[in-house]
């Protein structure tokens, strides 16, 4: 299980040139803002250092005009040579409009960024998706769905959490410290450097802290991956749980994988709160050094009283920032890595796609054809090869063979979900390598064996937002597939609201609605994957009907491993590991008592003894021999 979670664990450096780069290419188009947001924080930590110089102006001039201390020229002139008035003036005229001007030029860097990073979670969300739209099915074949879902929420956050506070945060603390200690340098060189002093034991417990923290939130986000794979897969398969009376084990199951992410938030919650105290130990320290020396120095004249004071609070200030810096270090390192696995999503190359010159199909007729088609989904295993054969314009082929023979994968070939790597599938004798993917799928119509439904409504899941079929033409392939009187008998008809997956409808519902959706449509190849299989005896009868007449005049492809219920088709094909072993009719196949025959021998005599257990299960159906077959309807089933 640790090896599914150690892209998660890692957490890389914690500043990334290169990633920094291209983060900072997604604030482009908002250079305004950002630009505006920066000038504010740089004036925002420049006035941080102006509230303990006027206080020091104030003592010197006012409380203490012995000291004879040198006032800039500006303020002297300005400033009354009246004690009252002039503090007055400091308080009032210079010290309240600049703590205003601070409040809104940190609401505006505030507001700026947080909107910013709003827009750039958007756009990079937006990104991933598409991105993830384009990838080929193979892709997805290796990457679990949390993971992806992960990248898409999770890590974009992170980000989020970068842009809108933590640089902002850290190009404010800069600033704050560079004016801090401008102004201490120039007040008084000696006291500046005993504030400093402080400076290698605060690097000491903020690298301890680093270490700390580094390793629990390393472990937070591995205990964090793990509840979200967890809640996914066993909220999905509540059934079975409940089915199987796993209520016990699972809960305790979470509650393990809970509690380790307990004591990792355990872990954090206490280097903080050793962190922040021995920061806030270590800068009283330093202010206690400042009253002592600094008020010797003051006695004997070497600074005013003035300078002293405005040390303490220059000295208050200046830990501060350090504290922030400290903590922004672990949003800072988490967003590399996050950044590192969203471009890692990113840069995945999509090899499925248009070709730079298409060909366009101008009338399409329907006509597919595998040219010794060879694949595998993995290089030491083959699923098909040397497959070769033709479905004319309006031509009904079925495909059977063994679970695994490669039945499917001809169709996912078909509609190139997956590119050939010998031989050619061609569409009106065209490589389909050829033609513009959305060219190609949208003269395909087909039916999976495990429908799919998305949230919405049963209109919305039918037309799933082509335009063009109306509201007639969803009741008539609605009719033709027999599921009319079911929507009609719903409160909401056609706009009756669908949950995830169609949980509120039965399987054979969900099957039936996936038979409206190809029909209307109206592709000019239909596809039937097992198509039938979820859909009870009754029912299937009342589609039998329909699906002959639909099926007429329309190139049809169809998996089946029913074999009774394939008599009618054009040609069968029959798969073999992964090889075409024979290409005839029904008859035809019967006679040649090859693979074919042994099929359907063999499923003849499981449904005689399943009729021998059972009698009732074969009430109102005809008996069925290779000998005396069956010429039904065509269907599909499992």
């Amino acid at each position: 299980m640790s090896d599914s979670f150690h892209e998660e664990e890692v957490l890389g450096k914690a500043y990334d040139a290169r990633l920094m780069r291209r983060l900072l290419t997604y604030l482009r188009p908002y250079r305004l803002v950002v630009s505006g947001a920066l000038v504010a924080i740089v004036l925002y930590g420049i006035l941080q250092a102006l509230p303990p110089y006027l206080l020091k102006v104030e003592v010197d001039r006012y409380l203490d005009p012995a000291a004879h201390a040198k006032v800039p020229p500006v303020l002297d002139r300005f400033l009354s040579p009246n004690p009252l008035v002039g503090i007055a003036q400091i308080a009032f005229v210079i010290f309240l409009p600049t703590v205003l001007l601070t409040f809104w030029l940190e609401f505006a860097q505030s507001y700026a960024m947080q909107l910013v990073g709003q827009k750039v979670m958007y756009d990079l969300r937006k990104q991933l998706f598409a991105h993830l739209q384009c990838l080929q099915l193979s892709f997805y074949d290796r990457n679990p769905v949390g993971r992806l879902v992960t990248r898409v929420t999770s890590d974009v956050d992170v980000l989020n959490e970068l842009f809108a506070s933590g640089m902002v945060a850290i190009f404010g603390d800069f600033f704050t410290l560079l004016s801090i200690v401008v102004v201490m340098l120039s007040l008084n060189w000696k006291l500046a450097l005993l504030t400093f002093s402080i400076l290698p034991l605060i690097v000491l417990v903020t690298v301890a802290f680093r270490r700390t923290v580094r390793e629990s939130y390393r472990r937070i986000r591995m205990a964090i991956a793990r509840i979200n794979a967890y809640l996914q897969e066993h909220i999905t398969g509540m059934t079975v749980i409940q089915l199987f009376n796993r209520e016990s084990r699972s809960f305790e199951e979470f509650e393990k994988v809970n509690r380790a992410h307990m004591e990792a938030y355990k872990d954090s919650i206490l280097a903080y709160g050793l962190f922040f105290p021995a920061v806030e130990f270590l800068g009283v320290l330093a202010v206690a050094l400042i009253i002592y020396l600094g008020g010797g120095m003051a006695l004997e004249g070497l600074v005013t009283v003035g300078t002293a004071i405005a040390f303490i609070q220059y000295s208050q200030r200046f830990f501060r920032p350090i504290q922030d810096l400290s903590d922004k270090y672990n949003i800072l390192q988490a967003a590399m890595a996050s950044a590192e696995r969203i471009f890692k999503l990113l840069d995945t190359p999509v090899t499925i796609t248009d070709p730079a010159r298409p060909i366009p199909l101008a009338n399409p007729q329907g006509r597919v054809e595998f040219r010794q088609v060879g694949f595998a989904y993995r290089d030491d295993h083959r699923v098909v090869e040397n497959v070769s054969f033709a479905v004319e314009p309006g031509e009904t082929v079925a495909i059977v063979g063994h679970t695994g023979a490669g039945k499917t994968t001809l169709t996912s070939l078909l509609l190139r979900f997956y590119d050939v790597q010998e031989g050619a599938v061609l569409f009106d004798g065209v490589d389909i390598r050829h033609l513009r993917l959305r060219d190609l799928r949208k003269n395909f119509g087909m039916v999976l064996q495990d429908p799919f439904l998305f949230f919405g409504t049963i209109a919305s899941n039918i037309r799933l937002g082509t335009e063009g079929i109306t509201d007639a033409r969803l009741r008539e392939v609605a009719r033709q597939v027999s599921i009319l009187d079911f929507v009609e008998s719903l409160p909401g008809g056609f706009d009756e609201p669908v949950k995830e997956r169609g949980a509120t409808l039965s399987v054979g519902q969900k099957q039936l609605l996936s038979f409206a959706r190809a029909l209307a449509h109206d592709p000019k190849v239909l596809i039937l994957d097992e198509a039938t299989s979820s859909v009870d005896p009754e029912t299937e009868a009342l589609i039998r009907e329909a699906l002959r007449r639909l099926l007429e005049n329309r190139t049809s492809l169809v998996i089946a491993h029913r074999l009774s219920t394939i008599q009618n088709a054009s040609k069968i094909v029959v798969i073999h590991k992964g090889h075409v072993r024979e290409v005839g009719s029904h008859q035809e196949l019967l006679q040649r008592r090859g693979i074919y025959y042994k099929l359907y021998e063999l499923q003849y005599k499981d449904q005689e003894a399943s009729a021998v257990r059972n009698p009732l299960s074969v009430v109102g159906q005809a008996k069925a021999s290779p000998s005396t077959a069956d010429h039904g309807p065509l269907t599909t089933d499992n």
